[in-house]
């Protein structure tokens, strides 16, 4: 199994090729290059309990989204790059997406710093598999469940096989990696929230003014397409009542307002 590991970069590995720790980044091209052994985990509890509700974490989910998931622990290889591997923890047969179960603590937990922890992991397995999307389900020490959709994005993944690449250069050379030290884009999260900004005094003002408006803002529409209709076709522009058109040589109809001196000047 570790030498199996030794072989590949999988989801896992991604996420410290992609982290901030140079010591774990370290670490991680030692192991790769059968200098030290991995990390004992079987003492971690939090890992131990991610293990140990894996079976619940994909029932839970099955029942509540109806869907099945599929390739258990499947072993797969890049078609091309085979040295970036994974092990799924399932794929859904109903949309081809990655399956991912985690087990995360309570505190300041939040969908948004759960999606950003697992980023690498999710697009590598995405590149892997080549699916479009994932699922995360997470089940909380709270006793609260969470599925988080995170959608396959190409600028994320261009630069994660960038520093993949770097890293397992640096594994077969023996030259010291580094890490990437590129901000990488937050990938794009399907908005499944409702949220109440009841408590927000900005929204509070701003809505008010929106609220308002609204009616002044349709008018204002309305008027425009209809002065644009009296617009003459071979006029390029039309003064009066403190406003002028403008029609540009695309033929677009553009407004402005006139300075009173300028609105009360004859037309030649």
């Amino acid at each position: 199994m570790h030498t199996d590991r030794r072989t590949f970069i999988g989801g896992s590995d991604a996420r410290i090729i992609m982290g901030d720790d140079q010591d774990q980044l370290i670490r991680l091209w030692r192991e790769k290059r059968g200098e030290a052994l991995p990390l004992d985990l079987s003492n971690d509890l939090i890992v131990q309990l991610g293990s140990i509700t894996e079976d619940l974490n994909r029932t839970w989910y099955e029942r509540t989204s109806g869907h099945t998931v599929g390739d258990i622990q499947r072993k797969v290889r890049h078609p091309i790059h085979k040295w970036m591997g994974a092990t799924l923890d399932g794929r859904i047969q109903q949309t081809g997406a990655v399956y991912e179960a985690k087990f995360m603590l309570p505190w300041n937990f939040s969908e948004e710093a759960a999606a950003d922890k697992h980023m690498a992991q999710l697009q590598h397995n995405m590149w892997v598999i080549a699916a479009r999307s994932a699922v995360l389900s997470i089940i909380t020490g709270g006793g609260k469940w969470v599925e988080i959709t995170v959608h396959a994005d190409p600028l994320y993944q261009h630069l994660l096989l960038t520093a993949e690449k770097k890293f397992w250069r640096c594994v077969q050379t023996g030259e010291t990696p580094h890490l990437f030290g590129i901000e990488t884009p937050r990938p794009r999260l399907e908005a499944i929230k409702i949220v109440d900004m009841a408590s927000s005094n900005s929204w509070a003002e701003l809505a008010a003014i929106y609220v308002g408006t609204r009616e002044a803002h349709a008018n204002h529409e309305v008027a425009k397409a209809e002065l644009k209709k009296l617009v003459p076709e071979d006029a390029k522009e039309a003064i009066g009542h403190g406003i002028k058109a403008k029609r540009s040589k695309s033929g677009a109809i553009s407004f402005e307002a006139l300075p009173v001196e300028v609105a009360h000047a004859s037309v030649q």
